[in-house]
């Protein structure tokens, strides 16, 4: 028999290798779309996921921990490499008018996918220990479905235009996604994006570390993406059952009661999705760390109190199911939309690169700290992620200018002036982009009339 403490090390190396998994995944994807393209790699990705869920499935049958073990490292991997390709495949296909309520479908159906699964983990369902290998089988359905229905769609057409030199594949892409055959406006943008770089080829990491241009959007995205893991939502779910024993509601409802977390997730990411490009990408990200650092200080002095009031877990767990819809509300999905929009086509992989290793060493480090910051700060902790939440929003209130409805030139023009390079060939190219967009509409006008 294996002792307690091989044990507890196996548990921590299973539950760990998941965000190591994840950041190798995220270092692989520069080099996996410039040999695949973004619907290539999403394609093969999917084998990822399978080989995982039949790891995770069988690893009980064949009394295996390592396979659990290597499911979970593959798994891990199939999640960085799509968190970073999904994101920039849906902006490069979007229309800017809507590019980030597309972008935002990316974390509903991640908060969605949260739901199912506390769904299918009900005792009535697979939560029990003779089921839950049936579970782990479920991660090979998004992956069938993938397999079935991406093949049917084309490739991203800037990536066709800018970077395979494909202008009739590029076309038949944006006439395919737009459902009209007059995409010249949307060809030209990308002529013009395309004129104003100083590279056609693929820049590595180093290169977009040495990009003055791009210094402060890399900075704004490392910060964004440290944020969005540093903020505490991830140490939420060591508390929740907890507070839910204390207000007194016994064991076997508990897992009832947190489909809420669930429930208010999705439908805070569904209106985020909706309201977007209405609102904008900065005010929902500032919001959003505010009011969580907000309902962290609240937390804080209820759970402080807990044990003295018999009713005091009800505002704690009010305040946990609000924290989670600040989350979901901005943070939870624009970073992944920002990062796409702040760089031109070029440096984009290389800048998903960096957001993904930042975002999975940042999970990786909450996941190995906040148990030795809990045991030493007890309620306090939740003190940390305040000074996070609002470090983020005061940042952003400085340094972001609003995104929405504007081209990737036009965004990356945005941040001249902080960068100290005002670059007066690029805004004459701006001007000639919109000169020819002009005329292409008026004859398009002309042409209707």
């Amino acid at each position: 028999p294996i002792g307690d403490g091989t044990v507890t090390l196996l548990w921590s190396v299973t539950v760990s290798i998941f965000a190591i998994g994840g950041l190798v995944g995220a270092l692989t994807v520069s080099f996996l779309i410039k040999a695949l393209g973004r619907k290539g790699t999403l394609l093969a990705n999917n084998a990822l996921a399978l080989i995982a869920a039949l790891l995770l499935a069988l690893g009980e049958t064949a009394g295996s921990f390592e396979m659990l073990i290597i499911g979970r490292f593959i798994i891990g991997m199939d999640s960085g490499v799509s968190l970073s390709v999904l994101p920039m495949y849906l902006g490069e296909i979007s229309p800017r008018q809507v590019r980030g309520s597309i972008g935002q479908f990316h974390a509903i159906f991640i908060c969605l996918g949260v739901f199912i699964g506390q769904v299918l983990g009900l005792p009535e369902i697979f939560g029990q220990e003779s089921r839950w290998n049936f579970l782990f089988g479920f991660l090979a359905l998004p992956a069938l479905l993938q397999l079935c229905v991406l093949p049917f769609l084309p490739e991203s057409p800037r990536f066709l235009l800018m970077e395979r030199r494909d202008e009739a594949g590029a076309e038949k892409a944006f006439q395919a996604f737009l459902g009209r055959s007059d995409v010249s406006r949307e060809l030209e943008e990308v002529h013009a994006e395309s004129r104003t770089q100083n590279t056609q080829r693929t820049a590595s990491v180093l290169e977009l570390f040495r990009k003055r241009s791009l210094r402060w959007q890399l900075i704004t995205v490392i910060v964004v993406m440290s944020c969005y893991q540093l903020c505490g939502l991830n140490a939420i779910w060591y508390y929740t059952n907890g507070i839910l024993q204390k207000a007194g509601f016994g064991l076997t409802l508990i897992p009832y009661i947190t489909l809420s977390t669930g429930g208010i997730e999705t439908l805070a990411a569904i209106i985020s999705g909706l309201v977007i490009e209405k609102i904008g990408r900065r005010p929902l990200l500032i919001f959003g760390f505010s009011a969580m650092a907000v309902f962290f200080s609240l937390l804080t002095v209820f759970l402080h109190y807990q044990d003295r009031f018999s009713w005091m877990p009800y505002l704690s767990f009010t305040s946990i199911l609000l924290l989670i819809a600040s989350f979901c509300s901005g943070p939870g999905g624009v970073p992944f939309v920002l990062t796409g929009e702040l760089f031109e086509q070029s440096y984009r992989p290389a800048a998903f690169m960096i957001a993904g290793t930042v975002n999975w060493l940042s999970n990786f480090a909450v996941g190995l700290l906040f148990p030795f910051i809990q045991e030493a700060l007890q309620t306090f902790a939740f003190l940390l992620f305040v000074v996070v939440c609002a470090a983020g929003a005061v940042y952003l209130l400085v340094v972001l200018p609003e995104t929405k409805n504007k081209t990737f030139m036009e965004i990356s023009q945005s941040f001249s002036k902080i960068n100290g390079i005002p670059d007066q060939t690029h805004e004459r190219e701006m001007k000639d982009a919109k000169t020819n967009i002009n005329n292409n509409d008026s004859q398009s006008i002309k042409c209707h009339s």
